[in-house]
């Protein structure tokens, strides 16, 4: 039998071209768990600002970097539809994994879904975006640290009457803390114990706008015995505003992050509790997840969560631990997280 050459060359040639385009369709997770792994981070710009999204920051890169990844940031500049606008650059520039801290977490879904149909694992950072399939979510308890505020607020205060300034409505981690809040404060409510004066919603992550709700509630009475504060920003809001009024520190405030003033004022006396989350554990706990989605080996996660998309989502979550003056030095200041020259230096005698 006489065999065409030409034929057999250039059926081989469309058999390796034919492979080699099977092959590209597929992302090579899994191919090398070593190799180079680049990630993109998308952050809101007004998060950005707060103390402690800084130091996530800085820890994850550091951690993925370890890890041999490159971190590409992006940081919006005008909300939901900035933050939109920099996913959108960031799922072109071949990363292998998409970490997103959102602005919204309800109106992401459909950039995220890009994502999903370009095959990218999508990480959603300390917030869960709402109603899309995610590769993984990470971020603290939430829920106990709403516990946390109403059990150090009934310690301090079992009887009285109560503000509550919740986050922002954007931030299914608001409505979470509110619930573990409740969960501690209700039956004294119900028991006529605790009496809410009033009840604040934010728009946004805002002390400017905290200030100005706060105020309002003040203007019309000051007959108020503990404040729950959405963060220490907006805790140091009410403070000011107390202040002001020759109030502060005969008011409970309670609030989270642990950032340094919000430190100092706790050993001052003027805030009851900071909620202090070890953002080290959780931004390179991040990383490690990032990198194994992007190499196909994700860590096995602490529990399962729903976010509305009828798909169970893989929850990475660490503890929170509440920070009084008298466990300072055990929590914020041994972890390195401020050092007791910054915490101390406002309180006369102490270093």
């Amino acid at each position: 039998m006489k065999i065409n050459r030409g034929f057999l060359v250039g059926s081989i040639l469309s058999l390796l071209l034919a492979c080699s385009a099977r092959d590209s369709e597929v992302r090579p997770d899994h191919d090398d768990p070593n190799r180079p792994v680049t990630i993109g981070f998308s952050v809101a710009t007004d998060t950005f600002i707060i103390e402690r999204w800084n130091k996530d920051i800085k820890i994850f890169t550091s951690a993925a970097g370890e890890l041999g990844a490159e971190v590409i940031m992006q940081m919006s500049a005008g909300g939901t539809q900035a933050q939109i606008d920099q996913i959108r650059y960031l799922l072109g520039q071949n990363i292998d994994v998409l970490v997103i801290l959102p602005h919204d977490t309800d109106l992401l879904a459909g950039v995220v879904r890009l994502a999903n149909d370009q095959r990218i694992p999508v990480l959603a950072y300390d917030r869960l975006i709402q109603g899309v399939p995610l590769s993984a979510y990470i971020s603290f308890d939430n829920e106990e640290v709403g516990r946390l505020f109403g059990q150090a607020l009934t310690a301090e205060v079992p009887r009285g009457n109560y503000l509550i300034v919740n986050g922002s409505v954007r931030d299914n981690n608001s409505y979470l803390v509110n619930s573990g809040l409740y969960e501690v404060i209700q039956p004294r409510i119900d028991a006529g114990d605790i009496e809410i004066v009033d009840e604040i919603w934010l728009e946004a992550w805002s002390s400017d706008e905290a200030a100005e709700r706060i105020r309002e509630v003040l203007q019309r009475t000051t007959d108020i015995d503990a404040i729950s504060a959405a963060n220490d920003q907006v805790a140091n809001a009410a403070i000011q505003l107390l202040a002001e009024r020759r109030l502060a520190g005969q008011v409970a405030v309670v609030g989270q992050d642990a950032d340094l003033l919000s430190s100092q004022r706790v050993v001052e006396g003027l805030q009851l509790m900071t909620v202090y989350k070890p953002i080290q554990l959780l931004a390179s706990r991040a990383a490690e997840v990032a990198v194994g989605l992007a190499r196909g080996a994700m860590p096995t996660p602490d529990r399962m969560v729903d976010n509305g998309s009828g798909t169970d989502i893989p929850y990475f979550m660490e503890a929170p631990r509440a920070v009084f003056s008298w466990n300072m030095d055990e929590t914020i200041i041994r972890d390195g997280f401020h050092s007791a020259d910054d915490v101390y230096r406002t309180v006369t005698g102490q270093n």
